[in-house]
């Protein structure tokens, strides 16, 4: 098992498994959106708690889905006993995933690119395990392009940071994965306030296409 200790957010952890449960009344749709169509291999990067996997289609054969922290990787491996398809959750992390080149047909990021130390490792491994022609979905809030508010993300970065497991709300996300090498074929931007009270922020929903 590789060593995951830098991972380890506990309290985090537990504040998101409580909130993203309660969330999901809003964001079970966008969940099914960004799944929808996928078929065959895919591998899952940061899982979470697991709240992805009900709405993955009948036509994926096999979900990897990877989890770094420990509390929600427990939480993952309790929502895959309940899924519609095969998922095998492991431990790992989003800069080295222990899976060959080309191995699957797609990969899915979801709320996680905003926390993974470098989009550039991370995105540069994702296409490394993903066969040509396959797919990134991605479903992440980025930085508003709003002049205002986009410099009070800027601003809140640090606190946000060191209270959200590392979560950087001002990253340009489309950029990096563009930068990673990967073809964006469709993109939609809005605005999502996951629960009454939270802040209303940017996010963007689309897939990528790995054309080396």
């Amino acid at each position: 098992m590789p060593d995951l200790s830098k991972y380890q957010h506990p309290r985090f952890a537990r504040m998101y498994e409580r909130m993203s449960v309660e969330a999901d009344r809003s964001t079970a749709e966008l969940r099914r959106r960004l799944l929808a169509g996928l078929s065959g291999r895919v591998v899952e990067v940061g899982a979470g708690n697991g709240l992805n996997f009900p709405h993955y289609p009948a036509t994926v054969t096999e979900v990897v889905a990877v989890e770094p922290d420990d509390l929600l990787r427990a939480a993952a491996e309790r929502a895959a006993a309940t899924a519609p398809v095969r998922v095998v959750v492991v431990p790992g992390h989003a800069d080295a995933l222990p899976y060959d080149e080309d191995s699957f047909d797609a990969v899915v990021m979801s709320l996680v690119l905003c926390s993974v130390p470098d989009q550039r490792v991370t995105l540069v491994e994702a296409r490394r395990v993903l066969r040509p022609g396959g797919e990134l979905r991605f479903f992440e809030h980025v930085r508003s392009p709003g002049p205002v508010r986009g410099i009070l993300q800027d601003l809140i970065t640090p606190l946000w940071r060191l209270l959200a497991g590392g979560c950087r709300p001002n990253r340009e996300t489309a950029r990096a994965i563009s930068a990673g090498g990967l073809v964006i074929e469709e993109q939609e931007r809005f605005i999502h306030q996951p629960l009454a009270g939270s802040p209303k922020l940017t996010h963007i929903l689309g897939s990528a296409r790995n054309v080396a």
